[in-house]
């Protein structure tokens, strides 16, 4: 199978596409304006408790105050302990007060009049394992099967983890050696290190950390070795991304190259096309039926439709293979 990745970058937007076999499978944008929050950190500050929605809204430092449910509230963070009533619901009230400094990372990014969703509980990704300082076990990927790599895994995981917090093993790190996770471990904690002192620093309404741009976070999160070629249309990326394969994923950096084509990387592939048709409300399925996606603040919608489609034995199986097709 061959697999390869565009990375098409400009002063105001990054586009990263994954094709397989010469078609489209993935699509991923990063608007530098409209920067993606998930996964930063942040000092924040409790503006208003709400006692009847069990939730408190934050002011992290964006225009719209974000949003903490009760449920979202870890009772250590970092230090700073918060008291949790004894039982399964608390109450807001009893986990946070108006005017109080909290430590918070985000989950959902901000949509429409709604502000961001908040976590206390921390985690921070890196190419083999998802650190967790509020933690007190390991965890391995539900996608590694094999289970004497599964206990592999988990006595490595428990051997690195620390009195700072434990770790979850990803799909990626299923055959790594030691010393991959070891690195791995070491780069977390010390990043976890740098947060706290920049916590103990600032006490006002700011960021903490933030997550890795686009670029960065494909190679981590969805590219494996099996990657036949990177290319990338800056060379200021490229940069970039060679000396983060370096120091995290140098498997990789052999397989990246500059884009040096007369036409748009893009065009490549019809990914232009391919990527309009995507993302039109409507999508026809080869079948003859298609599907009606629609985006509201609550919710996105799919409404999966048979159209042409007539089956030919049942109605069963004729709205089955549309699902699937779907």
């Amino acid at each position: 199978m061959s697999v390869e990745v565009l990375m098409n970058v400009t002063p105001t937007e990054s586009r990263v596409v994954l094709v397989e076999n010469g078609i489209l499978q993935e699509v991923h944008i990063e608007r530098q304006v409209k920067r993606g929050l998930v996964g930063n950190i942040y000092m924040g500050k409790i503006s208003r408790v709400l006692p009847g929605m069990q939730a408190a809204f934050v002011d992290i430092g964006l225009d719209k105050a974000a949003f903490l449910h009760a449920s979202d509230i870890v009772t250590s963070i970092a230090g700073d302990t918060i008291e949790r009533h004894e039982r399964p619901e608390p109450n807001i009230t009893s986990l946070v007060h108006q005017g109080q400094h909290i430590m918070v990372q985000v989950v959902k990014d901000p949509l429409g009049t709604k502000g961001a969703r908040l976590t206390t509980d921390i985690t921070l990704p890196s190419r083999y394992l998802v650190f967790m300082p509020q933690s007190s076990h390991v965890g391995v990927s539900q996608r590694i099967d094999d289970s004497e790599e599964r206990e592999r895994l988990k006595k490595l995981a428990e051997n690195l983890s620390t009195e700072d917090g434990y770790f979850i093993v990803r799909t990626a790190a299923e055959g790594t050696e030691e010393g991959a996770l070891k690195g791995d471990a070491e780069f977390l904690t010390r990043l976890w290190q740098q947060i706290k002192k920049r916590k103990k620093s600032q006490r006002k309404v700011g960021v903490l950390y933030e997550d890795l741009n686009l670029c960065c976070r494909v190679l981590r999160d969805f590219v494996g070795e099996e990657i036949e070629r990177i290319r990338v249309d800056s060379r200021t990326t490229l940069e970039q991304l060679k000396t983060f394969t370096d120091d995290f994923i140098p498997e990789l950096g052999p397989v990246l190259e500059y884009y040096t084509g007369d036409r748009p990387i893009f065009d490549l592939f019809d990914i232009e096309n391919e990527i309009q048709r995507a993302l039109d409300r409507r999508v026809d399925l080869k079948s003859g039926g298609s599907l009606i996606i629609d985006q509201t603040e609550a919710m996105t919608t799919i409404d999966i439709n048979t159209g042409a489609f007539v089956g030919h034995r049942n109605l069963e199986e004729t709205i089955f293979n549309t699902n699937i097709e779907a």
